[in-house]
């Protein structure tokens, strides 16, 4: 085979970054463009209030809480069932109590719970795509007077329920032993997303050499300024 001696071929300088000359796939390409476009554009505040997410610490504890009440698998339940129906055809008595507490998903059932004021705890992604399934969606809960958060990651959701991603789950009841737990989240959510409302408008961040000319205009208009009345004077 023949050697290349283009960029990228055989021959590579070392320590040399050489990425800016790599013909990226079209998706990586449309995701990093959709995020500058995301950076320049202005955001109004009712989308830019996403941006403002849990921090790394309290969504820690906020999933440690939430996977205890992981929904059950599709295995699980069948097994499940498999149990209940071996029982029934014994015809031996089966107890079956009350549904244990599990996280609630899927946006129809969770708004449903939250105009029920059922929901004790609702939880956002900040990356749903379209923005506009969830957008309401806290302004409903201050409504309702329900605790709200908005983490980092529609995917991290997902793992909870068993799907890929998750557009929303909220919290309707938990053991007696993490009630303490849910009431210290729901507090620090009332705090921190309930009683503030997200005002200002997001976006509008130039790059680097709009900035620098920007700064640089700015400074001529001064000395502009600072001549006129140098010569008022």
């Amino acid at each position: 085979k023949a050697k290349s001696f283009r960029i990228g071929g055989d021959l590579r300088l070392k320590g040399r970054d050489l990425s800016r000359y790599v013909r990226w796939p079209r998706y990586v390409r449309i995701q990093r463009q959709k995020k500058i476009l995301l950076q320049r554009l202005k955001v109004p505040p009712s989308i830019h209030q996403f941006s403002r997410t849990l921090d790394k610490n309290q969504a820690s504890e906020l999933f440690k809480l939430l996977v205890k009440y992981q929904p059950e698998t599709k295995a699980a339940k069948e097994t499940r069932l498999e149990g209940v129906a071996k029982a029934t055809a014994a015809k031996e008595t089966t107890t079956s109590g009350p549904p244990p507490a599990t996280l609630k998903y899927g946006l129809k059932h969770v708004t449903t719970l939250i105009e029920q004021k059922k929901a004790k705890l609702v939880v956002i992604p900040h990356d749903v795509d379209p923005i506009e399934l969830v957008l309401w969606l806290p302004a409903l809960c201050r409504k309702m007077n329900i605790p709200f958060v908005i983490v980092k990651g529609k995917s991290r959701l997902g793992t909870l329920t068993h799907k890929k991603t998750c557009s929303v789950v909220c919290l309707t009841a938990v053991n007696k032993e993490d009630e303490s737990k849910l009431k210290t989240i729901t507090d620090n959510a009332r705090a921190q997303f309930n009683d503030v409302v997200e005002r200002k408008w997001g976006g509008g961040i130039m790059g680097l050499k709009t900035q620098a000319k920007l700064t640089k205009r700015a400074q001529q208009l001064e000395a502009e300024l600072a001549q006129k009345l140098e010569a008022k004077l």
